[in-house]
């Protein structure tokens, strides 16, 4: 079973996060942020990724906090998941539409983080959250999970599905990366032998 569970505290955040990476897409989400738990809600259902989170932060100074932990936690948790990351498919790249809006996201599971973010908002906010702050989440999520990530709004006027596209199009690559490829099931994705590196 390609499951973990992390929790981490610090003076800012207390979040627990689970994952199941060869789940249904079922959620419970809870991060006292109501556009974020959304967004979750969506890379969980479309990823096939059993996620639950419980997040208690700073709300009271802002959201960086709580956005920016959440994806450094859940990063981590598909990290722990993925273990020595044999058998997986590794890349992937899919184009989301959303109404007026398409997002295509670029990945590679390979322990080397690193974020290409091409998406711009034009408005400072969705509710109450900071669009600015969609960039670090994926970031932080990027870093702890150890994925290449590149993330290109191609075009798009409507914010909230420019948000939303982006965790779409990155559920459903990450599906396809973590995957198990049944001709090398036993074997690490690289001519290395190892990730990383």
């Amino acid at each position: 079973m390609r499951t973990a569970t992390v929790e981490r505290k610090t003076r800012e955040t207390e979040i627990l996060v689970a994952v199941d990476l060869d789940g249904t897409g079922e959620y419970d989400v809870d991060t006292g942020i109501g556009f974020l738990d959304h967004m979750l809600e969506a890379f969980s259902k479309h990823s096939l990724i059993d996620l639950k989170v419980r997040a208690q932060g700073d709300l009271h100074i802002d959201y960086h906090h709580t956005v920016e932990d959440t994806g450094i936690v859940i990063g981590q948790a598909v990290a722990k998941a993925l273990g020595d990351l044999k058998g997986i498919r590794r890349f992937a790249s899919v184009e989301i539409p959303m109404d007026e809006t398409c997002t295509r996201v670029a990945l590679d599971v390979s322990n080397r983080p690193y974020l290409i973010w091409k998406v711009t908002f034009s408005r400072p906010k969705l509710g109450e959250l900071d669009t600015e702050l969609f960039k670090e989440w994926f970031q932080a999520f990027a870093q702890a999970a150890g994925i290449t990530l590149h993330v290109e709004t191609l075009y798009g006027d409507n914010n909230h599905h420019i948000a939303e596209s982006c965790y779409k199009a990155l559920a459903r690559a990450l599906r396809q990366a973590v995957e198990i490829d049944p001709r090398q099931a036993d074997q690490i994705p690289s001519t290395k032998g190892v990730l990383g590196d």
